[in-house]
């Protein structure tokens, strides 16, 4: 976790978090210097009205028969996306640049970058598009495509590259099938359907293994320039294995959120056994990010002190050993957390939860954290580290003890540089331990 840009007001920060305002206006500002509007006003009320920017916006890329079609058509069904290959860009006649594309290949020419990409641009400018998002297959199959891409505007937020070995790839394109019908790659070993219809209609890519290994070797070369462009959203599946995998893999990539660069209050919550070091943490954290380090039982203890109306319902409970209400704890601890200094700088949490109602109080209580630790260790490990523990009476400091009173290495900075090699006259816990043996 980068530290916190300067801190938003209290209640401005809360409303921006929950509604993702600053990544709207993100979006707004990436659109205006792309298109460059003569009236940006204008522009950006259009934009509100058109575009969802929570669409999906996905390439999947990679070599020959390493199945970029059955990735795309599922991920369009899962994602409710428009699929979109050079196959359906050739095919959509209402679209203008359709005939040009169409007599290159009629004479057998390569059909040009730019051509492709303002095709491309002008299918993802259609009303679906905008609203269900998309999934380009295939493309951009270069740098050059991908700069032409990034040029017109179209920024994917989610790049799959699927990978697997030339054999691997050879072998699957003599036994692939293609259902002309729905467009699906069927495999003769691996995915061969059950429907006798779909068999009947299936045919077999006229690819032979000479023209295979010429678009490996030219994927190979042009890939690392495409790599280069998405690298920082750009995710590789291994696709020799179970068709099903490789789906699941891919889908919980494109379906998680990129980092923001939104600022935000640190809401950090620390969970784990006891012994296993979050004070420790939370202790270093508060310290790095200055934020606000809050100890569950502390403040318990702190409400007795002061001796609060609060803390005269909870004083009988700790002093039988007995767990405070639930109920309590959360007025003590959602005061604290409102106080100005957490709403500001933020806080670290630990101690509570410690199960799933009271989890569930916080989320009713309106404190979400916005990050989540769980620290987790050994059972023996917990248990010597509890054993081993060493508690300075005055500062609070703990410790453990290595060494039988020989070394001690504390969790505290301060106590860690000045008893690590040994015993120091100075320090309250050396003395503690000496004096009780």
């Amino acid at each position: 976790m980068d530290a916190p840009a300067r801190p938003w007001p209290p209640s401005v920060c809360g409303y921006a978090e929950q509604r993702g305002v600053f990544r709207l206006l993100q979006n707004m500002l990436e659109e205006l210097l792309i298109h460059k509007p003569e009236d940006p006003i204008e522009f950006m009320i259009e934009h509100l009205k058109q575009y969802n920017d929570d669409a999906p916006r996905i390439c999947i890329l990679g070599p020959p028969a390493s199945g970029k079609t059955t990735m795309a058509i599922r991920l369009c069904k899962h994602l409710d996306a428009i699929r979109i290959s050079q196959e359906t860009l050739l095919s959509k006649e209402t679209l203008a640049l359709t005939k040009e594309a169409k007599a290159y290949k009629e004479r057998k020419q390569k059909i040009p970058n730019a051509l492709w990409a303002n095709l491309i641009r002008e299918r993802l400018s259609s009303v679906d598009c905008i609203k269900q998002g998309w999934i380009l297959e295939g493309f951009p199959e270069n740098q050059e495509q991908a700069r032409l891409l990034q040029s017109a505007g179209i920024i994917p937020r989610h790049v799959v590259v699927l990978y697997a070995a030339d054999t691997t790839l050879i072998e699957r394109n003599s036994g692939k099938r293609l259902d002309p019908l729905t467009e699906e790659v069927y495999h003769t070993t691996f995915d061969w359907p059950n429907d006798v219809q779909i068999q009947q209609r299936l045919v077999k890519p006229d690819l032979s293994e000479e023209e295979m290994s010429k678009q490996l070797l030219e994927y190979h070369r042009n890939f690392p320039g495409v790599f280069q462009i998405y690298q920082k959203i750009l995710r590789s599946i291994n696709a020799d294995q179970p068709c099903v995998d490789v789906i699941s893999q891919a889908l919980t990539y494109v379906q998680t959120q990129h980092r923001s660069a939104a600022p935000f209050t640190p809401r950090i919550l620390f969970c784990g056994p006891p012994g296993s070091g979050k004070s420790l943490q939370a202790a270093l954290i508060a310290q790095k990010y200055s934020v606000v380090n809050i100890c569950c039982g502390q403040l318990l203890k702190e409400a007795v002190a002061d001796k609060t109306k609060l803390g005269e319902l909870v004083k009988p409970y700790i002093d039988n050993g007995y767990p405070v209400p639930d109920n309590t704890v959360m007025k003590i601890l959602e005061k604290r957390l409102n106080a100005p200094d957490c709403m500001t700088r933020g806080w670290v949490l630990r101690g509570f939860p410690r199960d799933i109602e009271q989890a569930e109080r916080l989320q009713k209580a309106c404190i979400i954290p916005n990050r989540v630790f769980f620290f987790n260790l050994p059972y023996e490990s917990i248990i010597e580290r509890l054993s081993q523990r060493r508690i300075d009476p005055v500062t609070g400091e703990r410790g453990l003890q290595v060494a039988a009173f020989s070394t001690l290495v504390f969790w505290g900075t301060t106590l860690h540089l000045c008893c690590k090699w040994g015993w120091n006259s100075n320090c309250h816990l050396c003395c503690f331990i000496i004096s009780n043996g």
